[in-house]
């Protein structure tokens, strides 16, 4: 999503129409420029488990759940020591993206039930059924309040409401996600045109809602980029200061810059690296997370229903778990996807193993996506005449039993 140029890769947005809700294209990407983007389209050596760094760790406990994968040995080799912190047992939030909400970017507010939906109540009970304990739920901010400021709209309010409702009701936890790319009408946050009192009065609104419900976690903002790295922290640490001074003290996602892509967080085609200014996050409560996408095609856009190789996922997230880890910090996998071919389905289960081997650090992830209106998308998990799609065989063994 963003300024991307035509050849490296369109944004992909699901469209519905009146007549016939037809997703044309999907969303979730974290590439650059051409030249500019990953470095790793080769499949290199496999990377099933970071290197060590700091053996200490820190404090990278959740607050969450607890649950035990289903999964074998999720060790193995990789960086340079080959070690990692975790035994794979203890990532505590493991789910999916119900996406629907987000749609329709293209009209905002736009019309419910015509550009853009919610997930029902029977998806939520599906993915609960496989195992899953958290959806991703991305909504827009223009349309829950579409005047900066003011109060929010009650009609959203009560859709919106509803959804987390009903999951929290089954045990499900569910991830706010302000899908909006640190922008609100096409505006960035903390610039002149949309002061950051806009970003913070919205978390302060929202917090005041769900603040301290234990189902209820808190993703910032959906992929910031094309903006200075430094502005984005400075939003970002407003917000946090924003939501904990409205008394929540949920869990708090906290994306970087550039998409907020692993692969590319110490990288610097989107501005200052997100390695050099991200640990500058300050959390009150200390009750936060840094929430990273990654995707499998060759320039990490999610594009393509071609995978790199079956190590791909896992080598994609080393270094930034190993800077994490450095700092005793925690991180979440909120989008990542494959398509059904045999060697993303490989690279998905590959990286879901590195995650478990590095649950010191990992503390969670939601599969990007599922939802009423995803049709024949290449990644989608949504179930389709009743049969689940490829991609839940590549899931499972890393899902609890329900």
């Amino acid at each position: 999503m963003g300024s991307f140029p035509p050849s490296v890769r369109a944004p992909r947005r699901p469209v519905a129409t009146a007549s016939a809700s037809v997703l044309l294209l999907a969303c979730g990407a974290t590439t650059g420029p051409p030249g500019q983007g990953p470095t790793d389209t080769t499949t290199g050596t496999s990377a099933t488990a970071a290197t060590a760094g700091d053996a200490s760790g820190g404090d990278a406990t959740a607050t969450g759940p607890s649950t035990t994968s289903t999964s074998g040995d999720a060790t193995g080799t990789g960086g340079s020591s080959g070690t990692a912190g975790g035994d794979g047992t203890s990532v505590p939030y493991r789910g999916v993206n119900l996406a629907g909400a987000e749609f329709g970017e293209g009209s905002l507010p736009g019309i419910f039930g015509v550009d853009y939906t919610y997930p029902t109540p029977e998806e939520v009970t599906y993915f609960a059924g496989k195992g899953m304990n958290v959806v991703r739920l991305p909504f827009r901010w223009e349309r829950l309040q579409p005047v900066p400021m003011a109060p929010f709209d009650d009609a959203e309010l009560a859709r919106l409401s509803a959804v987390v409702d009903d999951a929290t009701a089954q045990g499900v936890y569910v991830l706010l996600d302000p899908h909006n790319y640190a922008r609100y009408f096409g505006d960035v946050v903390g610039s002149p045109a949309l002061p950051v009192e806009a970003f913070t009065d919205f978390w302060s609104r929202l917090a005041g809602i769900f603040g301290n419900d234990p189902h209820v976690l808190f993703g910032l903002m959906n992929e910031p980029h094309d903006m200075a790295t430094e502005v984005w922290l400075s939003d970002a640490n407003a917000a946090l200061a924003a939501i904990r001074a409205a008394g929540a003290s949920n869990l708090v996602l906290v994306p970087g810059n550039g998409y907020t892509g692993a692969h590319a967080w110490a990288d610097g085609w989107y501005g200052t690296p997100n390695s050099e200014v991200m640990d500058g996050v300050v959390d009150p409560a200390g009750n936060f997370a840094y929430e990273l996408h990654q995707y499998l095609d060759a320039d990490s856009s999610g594009t393509s229903p071609t995978c790199v190789g079956p190590s791909i996922g896992a080598d994609r997230l080393v270094v930034v778990t190993d800077w994490l880890r450095q700092r005793g910090a925690r991180g979440f996998l909120g989008e990542f996807a494959g398509s059904s071919d045999p060697t993303c389905l490989a690279a998905l289960d590959q990286m879901l193993s590195f995650v478990e081997a590095n649950d010191d650090v990992w503390i969670g992830w939601t599969y990007w996506a599922a939802g009423p209106w995803w049709g024949d998308d290449m990644f989608s998990l949504e179930p389709q005449g009743g049969m689940d799609r490829p991609q839940m065989a590549a899931l499972a063994p890393h899902l609890p039993a329900p």
